[in-house]
């Protein structure tokens, strides 16, 4: 008489992770109230309607949510055999964009496509498409070595993994980030492809393969940025903020005035100045200034908090996923809503120039929103799933 045969199943039995859920649910709420309180003064301006830019927010807001748990409630290893249709599907409106006629040029960049009054940037979508199709096309260099090797120490595991070709996805790290780049859009690019480095990390890539293609993006930004009149100023303007106040610098300039008059406590809810037309984009990059001034380093520090505790517990919960899919669903979600935080926080207080990137599940955007709240589903999924074993 043999052993008896044991497999392994992946079932949703459990509940989600309320952590995650929480967390989830209260950034988005307070990036509406937020929302709702820096735009007033730009809406009547712009528009004649205080409440035109949260009430467009709060629509995109229930799509994110239907969408969010939706997406949670969905087995999300029967999502596997589409990653690859859904990395094409995502490649084609990156392409669209760029089409004279059907892109949408804004702020000098062509980055939008039009739907009826609403506009959705692909570049969003490319950071969710590169994480899906990524943990996809790692967790399929791994089945073969799971059927030949049970007993197999994970060192030697490894090696075996590391020693297949993944080219094709530095291949598709490329390409998505030179269609982002021709928008332009320099901040979303940088976002793409230090999300994919994290990703390929996380799948035990070769440390060499790393640093090779990072000193190659490295050198790729700075002929970006050589290139480019506009992005010259940006850095020229980082490095000496104050060398054009009233022009280059002028952006920058106001969100240091308006955190450093929020001091410890803040000027109180609704009572923050900068706002008052003085802070430009100040619903969607320089948001965090207006939360810094009316609420003060330790309101700003708790809304960093949780960000940063959202951020680490998808990460966390990459080390239970049930495979190797799951795990790295969830530390590319994470790591994603980490590199955003980051950058855009770096660019408010002026350790990075400023890049245009919004604050994760606060900055006003429909696009950002759907992507950030489909990933966070996502990680629900993850979150639901058990081990069954069979005999």
């Amino acid at each position: 008489m043999g052993w008896p045969k044991i497999t392994k199943t992946t079932n949703q039995t459990g509940s989600p992770d309320w952590l995650i859920l929480t967390l989830t649910l209260l950034l988005v709420f307070l990036g509406l109230l937020i929302i709702a309180d820096a735009s007033a003064v730009v809406a009547q301006i712009d528009f004649g309607d205080q409440f035109y830019y949260v009430k467009k927010q709060a629509f995109w807001l229930a799509i994110s949510l239907s969408l969010m748990i939706i997406t949670s409630l969905i087995n999300y290893r029967k999502l596997k055999p589409f990653t690859s249709w859904f990395l094409v599907l995502t490649i084609i409106p990156l392409i669209l964009v760029l089409i004279p006629g059907l892109g949408e040029k804004r702020l000098g960049a062509q980055r939008w496509l039009g739907v009826g009054q609403f506009g959705f940037q692909p570049s969003e979508l490319a950071k969710l498409a590169l994480i899906v199709w990524g943990a996809s096309f790692f967790d399929n260099l791994l089945v073969p070595v799971k059927r030949k090797i049970v007993t197999i120490n994970e060192k030697l595991t490894s090696r075996q993994v590391n020693s297949r070709p993944i080219w094709p996805f530095w291949l598709v790290l490329v390409l998505l980030a030179f269609l982002v780049m021709l928008e332009p859009d320099l901040g979303t690019t940088i976002v793409i492809v230090a999300t994919g480095f994290c990703l390929a990390f996380l799948a035990e890539t070769p440390a060499w393969k790393i640093i090779a293609f990072s000193l190659l993006g490295l050198g790729a930004g700075l002929l970006l940025i050589i290139a480019s009149p506009y992005r010259q100023e940006r850095l020229l303007t980082f490095l000496n903020p104050n060398r054009d106040p009233q022009g280059a610098s002028y952006h920058t300039q106001q969100i240091l005035i308006a955190l450093g008059s929020g001091g410890l406590f803040g000027q109180g809810i609704t009572q923050g100045r900068q706002k008052y037309a003085y802070l430009p984009e100040v619903v969607t990059d320089s948001i965090f200034a207006v939360v810094g001034e009316e609420l003060g380093f330790l309101g700003a520090s708790a809304l960093v908090l949780l960000l940063a505790t959202l951020s680490l517990a998808c990460l966390g919960l990459s080390s239970k996923a049930p495979d190797r899919f799951g795990q790295l669903i969830c530390a590319g979600v994470g790591t994603l809503i980490g590199i955003q935080t980051v950058i855009n926080l770096g660019a408010i207080v002026g350790i990075f120039p400023l890049t245009g990137i919004p604050l994760p599940l606060i900055s006003y955007g429909g696009s950002s929103l759907v992507v950030c709240l489909v990933g966070l589903g996502l990680v629900l999924s993850v979150s639901r799933c058990r081990i069954e074993v069979r005999r």
